[in-house]
């Protein structure tokens, strides 16, 4: 038998497939629970190198998985923040070039600018403007000025953590954050905020409807036959048959309402969830094809993006 001793060998065979699913699956466990406090700090980062809350949780998700792996290959845990961050920099420019966005400068470049001191200080006015611009506004930024103006006036890294975390030197840093911080001050003068619609999309407004009144025969009634779910953090799956399963999880869970939302720039339904660890709001994406569902992103297990966004709802 599979995992059991070998008879008259007095060896063990090789583990059974469910233990060794188990030992990968708290492995994952220990991992996700050892960078929880970081992960909304990264996509901070993530979704201002993007340009987009969801794009840098799909950057935040496959810095991890990056992490995760790398970390099999090491003998010791090395510092996890800057760590991390160094893979997330380099995750989000290869997203931001897959995608075709196009880059003023490259991040080589600005290691051969002159320093100037007085440019450098702790400048309260353009942490300000860095907060408070619109996400997409730092992808007017090539990528070192972007990176260096986030994690300097966004998440407030020293300019030591930065060339860390960016593989710069200090001088290259203060460069970059400085003409980042000019590029940024123009861009967000020229800037149009994403406004919503004046209402919800009518395939939006009748999921809601018919999620909101648990009638689920309904709701996969407008499921595509190929539909894809990623129940962001936890699991994927695809086809009918299999996503069907997921709406289970909120017939089973008392405590929440949904209604169609504005959020990151797209339509979402917006769900308010109460329970044990409070009220919490969260949202999720759904992609549409002929009038079905193709693709439902949840984003239960990530609530944090909600942080990094207003949640309107829409009439």
């Amino acid at each position: 038998m599979v995992g059991s001793t070998v008879e008259g060998s007095g060896a063990e065979g090789p583990p059974a497939d469910a233990d060794l699913i188990g030992v990968l699956e708290e492995g994952r466990r220990r991992f996700l629970a050892l960078v929880a406090d970081v992960r909304p700090e990264l996509l901070r980062y993530c979704a201002r190198m993007t340009g987009s809350i969801a794009d840098g949780e799909d950057v935040v998700q496959e810095t991890l998985a990056r992490a995760y792996y790398e970390l099999s290959q090491l003998e010791a845990l090395p510092p996890l923040r800057p760590w991390l961050f160094r893979i997330a920099h380099h995750r989000a420019i290869d997203h931001w070039r897959r995608e075709k966005l196009r880059a003023s400068e490259p991040i080589e470049s600005a290691e051969g600018v002159a320093d100037d001191a007085a440019l450098e200080p702790e400048n309260a006015a353009a942490r300000r403007q860095a907060v408070q611009a619109a996400i997409a506004s730092f992808l007017a930024l090539a990528p070192a000025q972007r990176g260096c103006v986030i994690l300097k006036d966004v998440l407030d890294h020293s300019l030591d953590e930065i060339a860390i975390e960016l593989g710069l030197s200090v001088q290259a840093v203060k460069a970059a954050l400085h003409r980042g911080r000019v590029a940024l001050q123009s861009a967000g003068a020229v800037a149009v905020p994403s406004r919503p619609p004046a209402g919800a999309s009518p395939e939006l407004k009748r999921y809601a409807a018919l999620f909101g009144a648990h009638d689920w025969d309904g709701v996969r009634a407008l499921l595509a036959d190929d539909v894809r779910l990623d129940l962001v953090s936890r699991r994927k799956s695809a086809g009918r048959r299999e996503v069907a399963r997921y709406f289970g999880n909120y017939a089973r869970t008392p405590g929440w309402r949904v209604a169609p939302a504005w959020f990151d720039g797209r339509e979402v339904l917006a769900v308010e969830e109460s329970g044990a660890v409070g009220m919490r709001r969260y949202v999720v994406q759904l992609a549409w094809r002929e009038g079905r569902v193709a693709a439902i992103r949840d984003f239960r297990y990530v609530p944090y993006i909600a942080q990094e966004g207003v949640i309107e709802e829409l009439p």
